[in-house]
């Protein structure tokens, strides 16, 4: 039904993008920090937006842009957060008026974000110059340099498209992403910028996008803390011709499928590049009384800081799984839950029915050493599951966060 393909960003019909460095960190010289996405057509769009109450000014821009539903064109920087600052809604309006000088778009129609430093005021020359530079260089090909231009203590950038059918015609949904601290359950608790050419409204689409958010975005976590800055927008041109989703039909359902999917892959690739990360944890948990109780475990498994650092060691330390479990709040027996970790070395089962069973040691550390474990939970009350994301504890976590505004 799905079909991932090359591309990000700018796959589907209609999408064009580009990024620069612009230089909006004074110290930056070579990195991409700001990026344009366009479409040559006016879009149905939908966003959702970080749970912390300290938030970007570029958040409540954006907000108000798309309250009509409708987008055309995202500016984004990265190097400031443009966060906490007296004049930061001021500055995110400029970006959007030179956003729209560059592209032709009216500047209502634009989605703004920032990711950076917190506290520091956004210097609005390097945009304008970087920006007017981008002016007639947007491609299909400046997708990945746009997917660059986001990144901040990311190590690789974070690109998907893929392509489905809806009504008998090829509809293609293309993203990036960026995250790598600062990273927790709450929203989405990144950046993210998705495109799709399918003909759905804007109201059907922002519930596609909240129903696509919770089995994928909304089950990351790096290390507890929720961004300030979150934003996750789609656009969608239309250009598919496929007859508009305007109601939740078998197109409408198809279609968030098909999101959730495309949502996963990019949420894996966040986890796995969390800060000082040097694995991809994931928590699936199935047998579960209600989906909420699956949900609860995986995440509260995935989060636990004791949990991390074992898996960062590879040591099959199931009694803090127990632990996890003991207090994620999902109602359970704890004596009919089985343990065992998973990698491409095999799997080992470590505990069943709550108590602990004879394993090779060696084998369980051979398995925990590869860069992608699978921790498996069975809980056997029901036939609910969950799928959770995060990353192992590692000391370069501490070195990252310890200088990273100095």
């Amino acid at each position: 039904m799905y079909k991932f393909i090359d591309g990000g960003v700018t796959a589907p019909k209609g999408f064009t993008a580009q990024g620069i460095c612009a230089g909006v960190k004074p110290s930056n010289k070579t990195k991409r920090d700001l990026a344009l996405i366009y479409c040559d057509t006016l879009c149905n769009a939908a966003a959702v937006f970080t749970k912390n109450l300290v938030k970007s000014d570029a958040i409540t821009v954006t907000k108000r842009h798309l309250e009509n539903g409708k987008a055309q064109a995202v500016i984004v920087n990265s190097g400031n957060a443009n966060t906490c600052n007296a004049d930061g809604e001021q500055k995110a309006n400029m970006m959007c008026e030179i956003a729209s000088d560059v592209l032709g778009v009216s500047a209502d129609d634009v989605i703004v974000a920032s990711t950076g430093v917190i506290g520091e005021v956004l210097p609005i020359e390097p945009i304008k110059i970087g920006a007017q530079k981008m002016r007639g260089t947007l491609s299909k090909d400046g997708g990945t340099n746009a997917a660059e231009a986001i990144m901040t203590t990311d190590t690789v950038k974070k690109e998907m498209a893929m392509t489905m059918t809806l009504g008998g015609k090829e509809v293609t949904v293309g993203g990036i992403a960026k995250g790598s601290g600062m990273i927790h359950i709450n929203m989405g608790t990144m950046l993210s910028f998705v495109t799709t050419d399918a003909a759905v409204s804007p109201q059907m689409l922002e519930c596609a996008l909240r129903e696509a958010v919770e089995d994928s975005y909304n089950m990351v976590s790096v290390d507890g803390d929720t961004s300030t800055n979150d934003t996750l927008a789609i656009m969608a041109s239309g250009k598919a011709e496929n007859a508009e989703i305007t109601e939740k039909n078998e197109d409408y359902y198809v279609f968030v499928e098909g999101l959730t999917e495309a949502f996963k892959v990019l949420a894996k690739k966040l986890a796995k590049d969390g800060e000082g990360a040097s694995k991809l944890l994931v928590c699936s948990v199935s047998g579960a009384k209600t989906k909420s109780d699956a949900v609860k475990v995986s995440k509260s498994v995935i989060c636990s800081s004791l949990l991390k650092a074992a898996m960062f060691g590879a040591d099959a330390n199931w009694g803090r799984v127990l632990c996890a479990i003991g207090y994620s709040g999902a109602e359970l027996d704890i004596k009919k839950v089985d343990v065992s970790f998973k990698s491409d070395k095999g799997v080992i089962d470590v505990c069943e029915n709550g108590a602990g069973i004879p394993f090779s040691e060696e084998k369980a550390k051979e398995i925990l050493l590869e860069d992608e474990i699978e921790i498996i939970i069975t809980l056997h009350d029901g036939d609910k599951k969950a799928e959770a994301y995060g990353c192992d504890l590692t000391y370069d976590y501490v070195k990252i966060n310890g200088d990273y505004r100095t």
